[in-house]
């Protein structure tokens, strides 16, 4: 016997937080539900408030927070839905067939043309996305990213095509997309199973539980987004330079040690002779350390964060080699001052770039 519904046990959670008339508030809503079961709209709003609490309880522990809200279904209600479909019938970009309205997307390098409204008279999902982006672009904003995951690649285009029929001004590729796949989470040398039709799942409060939103954010934040991806829990709460996010902690930590041990004004540093450092590590790190900045705009350039964990890595271990070879507070004042100037320079170049990434730069481990 088949199962006509939603699995999950977080449903039976709602229903119970239902039936008890609780009150829910997210950053956007708040609603007090009616407890009445045959009440089909309150139960509605009053799930949709339980949800968006719970994502706004993950996106809380993951330091994220969005400045607007902008719900699909005020798309409908404010009319810009059908406004964005009449401009591309007056623009003569659709035509009917076999009871539908279509868009004539292969005009704008789709492999096919494309369903707007069905025989039901509802709309397929693409078109909201076209109103929305329109209204987005009215609002004045000309760079837009939009982060989805794999399995929206197909509406690219179309989207793009709606926009450019629709002959508002919008221009060609506009807007971008990055695409992720699914992550997959080992733990205890496990993988944990994850299953949409079951409804079963792992939030990113249960990956920041079991290890910390600084493992999470640079975890996730390791490897391009269109390539798959295992979390492995036990790797991210290692304390061993085998765990990418200890290991470039760690390097800014024994920089702070370091100065610490020194105790002199760090300020005087900027003005030290360098020349001193002619050593192939203190080289090699100093070549890394000019490299910064042409990194990290290459890397907003390219939607590429990863290319910033990639960086640090590499800094961390040409740090932890110089470390190795060259004692620091040595008895020469000048060579002391000048490895002093050039570990403290790495310490704030790391510090940057984990703080690009919402990562903190610990000062003791």
């Amino acid at each position: 016997m088949s199962k006509n519904f939603y699995n999950g046990d977080y449903i039976a959670d709602i229903a119970a937080d239902f039936l008890a008339k609780k009150t829910v508030k997210s950053d956007d809503r708040e609603f007090t539900a009616s407890g009445d079961a045959a009440d089909l709209e309150s139960i509605r709003q009053f799930a949709v408030a339980y949800l968006r609490r719970e994502q706004d309880l993950d996106l809380q522990a993951f330091a994220v927070k969005f400045d607007n809200y902008y719900l699909e279904s005020s798309l409908y209600t404010s009319g810009k839905v059908e406004a964005a479909v009449k401009r591309l019938i007056e623009a003569g970009k659709t035509y009917e067939q076999d009871g539908a309205l279509w868009l004539k997307s292969t005009g704008y390098g789709d492999d096919k043309d494309r369903v707007m409204r069905k025989q039901d008279g509802t709309y397929t999902y693409f078109v909201p996305d076209v109103a929305y982006h329109i209204t987005k672009w009215e609002r004045g904003f000309q760079k837009v990213i939009n982060i989805q995951g794999t399995d929206h690649h197909g509406t690219i285009a179309r989207v793009r095509a709606g926009l450019q029929a629709a002959n508002v001004g919008i221009p060609k590729g506009f807007p971008d997309y990055v695409l992720h796949t699914m992550v997959r989470v080992v733990k205890g040398g496990e993988e944990v199973k994850i299953s949409k039709r079951a409804g079963s799942y792992v939030t990113l409060r249960d990956l920041i539980e079991w290890t910390s939103k600084d493992a999470v954010r640079f975890f996730l934040l390791s490897r391009k987004p269109d390539t798959e991806y295992t979390f492995d829990v036990d790797l991210a709460v290692a304390k061993n330079n085998d765990n990418p996010v200890y290991y470039v902690q760690y390097a800014h930590a024994r920089i702070c040690s370091v100065l610490a041990a020194w105790g002199g004004d760090r300020q005087t540093l900027a003005a030290v002779d360098l020349s001193v450092l002619n050593s192939p590590q203190a080289q090699a790190l100093m070549l890394l350390l000019a490299k910064y900045p042409d990194m990290l705009s290459a890397a907003a350039d390219g939607f590429a964060p990863h290319d910033v964990t990639f960086y640090l890595r590499e800094l961390a271990a040409c740090y932890h080699s110089y470390y190795d070879a060259e004692r620091i507070l040595v008895d020469d004042e000048p060579v002391k001052l000048a490895r002093l100037a050039l570990v403290a320079a790495t310490a704030q170049v790391l510090r940057n770039g984990l703080a690009v990434l919402g990562v903190s730069a610990p000062q003791k481990m």
